[in-house]
């Protein structure tokens, strides 16, 4: 016997039955979650001398930030399904409070070894706050109104950006570089609170998730191979060293190796279906590209403001202020437009435009350059890049149904993570092989003996050089970089030309709720199923139910 019942349709305005004031509370306690894993990135770039002076490991400093780094790109993945399967809440919860545990551990390092540690416990929980803050702004905010509250959380990195540096060297030259950890806990605490006392979410129908354990390692181990190659290679390691051709190949198994391994998956990590989506590829492909003219450019900018124009570290952190501001009002402006009219494919074609122009300006500098121009293009960068970066994001979670939401966020970042490792990778070793190329050209014998070791260059160092080697070292470093710029204008424009061909979908209004199975157990002995034709629920074998709310 089969009986009909008809259903409620499975999508809801959500946003209607939550109250805004809560909403607010809610997205509050993201972006101070955000604003821990933005800090926490960049920080420690102004108090990592000293800390490592301190605990007597300057040899090992390159894991500090590594050790961050390759935690949390392996764990992007992760926390995107995880919370797809779950739920979000009590993850991003455990997220925060992992961080907070490596907050502790790092402040309470006794030598390089625990600190390493308690960075890498940092990036385990670091992976999941603004992935999950991402998916959750997903569930409590239809696509539609999403866009004003990703172009906050894009201003909250640009604010990260700018005041993490500025901490770093406030608390090392004040009340001790440990506070740069020990003022995680108090806002992780916050963050939790917000989360258990605000945040209410649909509970998932999946009631024995299946979880991809051999796709998890073979991502683990192909991530970790490609932070770990592009890290070292040209830099402590010659690219085309025993080591590097190593982690290379092994890099190249795993990705084969896991790609067939998810192709069989009930429950992949990393769904081969989404890349089947139109949307998903081009905009994962453009922000892959981002992230490494982003990186790219932010990596070695700073080491270019303080050997060339002579600026200290902090000034030199000042004058990354107008990038980050004009990412941070156009990141907002731009949410602004999309929630106001429900338009969005011009921003990041528009945005990634000027970040090619932006590349092309900066390729153009001189040691002559006035500084207030210098800070003009890198605004004209901060604008480009405010108009395209959380736009990205909202495009790829409008492509799919909130049931897959979280592992499409994930999917998207992740690729940008690579290609943030790929851009500081390549530019510096770029920069490195022209920099001791031009210096080996240019730099008279005698000089070179006075001068010593390009290795040993520092800004102080090359301001007490006699006036024609400084010259010669200034022209050097700037003949070094600056046509680097000009090498990813292709790859830019390239990025450019596939944001041309996305198809600008309806922004939805109100937030899907799938049915993630087409088969319900009900009282262990009913089993539904839906037709998406009819919106109905056929019941079978069943006597008469009163069958409402089936969907998730």
């Amino acid at each position: 016997m089969t009986d009909s019942l008809t259903s409620s349709p499975a999508s809801a305005p959500l946003v209607a039955t939550e109250n805004k004031r809560n909403i607010l509370l809610v997205f509050a306690g993201l972006m101070v979650a955000m604003l821990l894993a933005s800090l926490d990135q960049m920080i420690f770039s102004t108090a990592l001398p000293t800390i490592v002076g301190e605990l007597h490991g300057v040899d090992h400093m390159l894991w500090v930030t590594t050790a961050y780094i390759l935690a949390s790109t392996i764990m992007l993945p992760i926390y995107g399904k995880l919370g797809d399967l779950v739920g979000r809440k009590y993850l991003f919860i455990g997220a925060i409070a992992l961080f907070i545990i490596g907050s502790v551990i790092g402040g309470l390092a006794p030598d390089m070894s625990w600190l390493i540690g308690g960075r890498a416990v940092e990036g385990l929980g670091g992976g999941g706050l603004m992935i999950l803050a991402q998916a959750i702004i997903a569930d409590v905010v239809p696509a539609r109104e999403r866009g004003r509250y990703m172009g906050v959380m894009g201003g909250v990195f640009a604010l990260a950006s700018v005041a993490g540096p500025l901490l770093g060297g406030w608390f090392t030259e004040g009340i001790g570089w440990r506070w740069a950890f020990w003022m995680n806990v108090p806002l992780g605490i916050l963050a939790i609170t917000s989360a258990m006392l605000f945040l209410h979410l649909p509970k998932t129908t999946v009631a024995r998730p299946r979880l991809d354990v051999a796709g998890m390692m073979l991502l683990a181990v192909a991530s970790t191979g490609l932070v770990l190659g592009t890290t070292w290679g040209g830099t402590t390691y010659a690219w085309g060293s025993p080591l590097i051709v190593s982690v290379i190949v092994a890099t190249v198994v795993a990705v084969a190796v896991f790609v067939a391994v998810e192709r069989q998956a009930a429950a992949p990590i990393m769904s081969p279906h989404l890349f089947k989506d139109h949307n998903f590829k081009l905009t994962t492909a453009a922000g892959l590209i981002t992230g490494i003219a982003m990186f790219g450019a932010m990596a070695y900018l700073p080491t270019y403001l303080q050997m060339v124009t002579g600026a200290g570290p902090t000034k030199a952190g000042f004058l990354m202020i107008p990038m980050m501001i004009g990412l941070l009002v156009t990141s907002v402006i731009s949410g602004q437009l999309v929630s106001k009219t429900g338009r969005y494919k011009w921003l990041p074609i528009t945005g990634t435009l000027l970040v090619a122009l932006s590349l092309v300006l900066l390729s153009t500098m001189t040691p002559a350059l006035a500084v207030w121009v210098l800070c003009g293009y890198l605004a004209i960068m901060g604008v480009g890049l405010g108009m395209s970066m959380q736009i990205l994001i909202l495009i790829v979670q409008n492509s799919f149904p909130i049931s897959e939401v979280g592992t499409a966020t994930a999917g998207n970042n992740y690729f940008r993570q690579i290609g943030a490792s790929l851009g500081s990778a390549v530019v510096g070793s770029l920069f490195v092989t022209r920099l001791a190329g031009l210096l080996a050209q240019r730099m008279p014998g005698a000089a070179g003996a006075a001068a010593g070791s390009s290795n040993s260059f520092t800004p102080a160092v090359v301001r007490n050089l006699p006036v024609a080697v400084r010259n010669v070292v200034i022209g050097a470093y700037s003949g070094a970089l600056t046509p680097v710029f000009l090498y990813m204008v292709p790859l830019v424009l390239i990025a450019v030309v596939l944001l041309c061909f996305v198809d600008e979908k309806p922004l939805a209004t109100t937030i899907e709720r799938d049915i993630l199975a087409e088969t319900l157990e009900i009282d262990g002995l009913t089993v539904v199923s839906l037709d998406p034709a009819k919106e109905q629920l056929e019941v079978e074998d069943t006597p008469d139910l009163a069958l409402t709310g089936a969907q998730t």
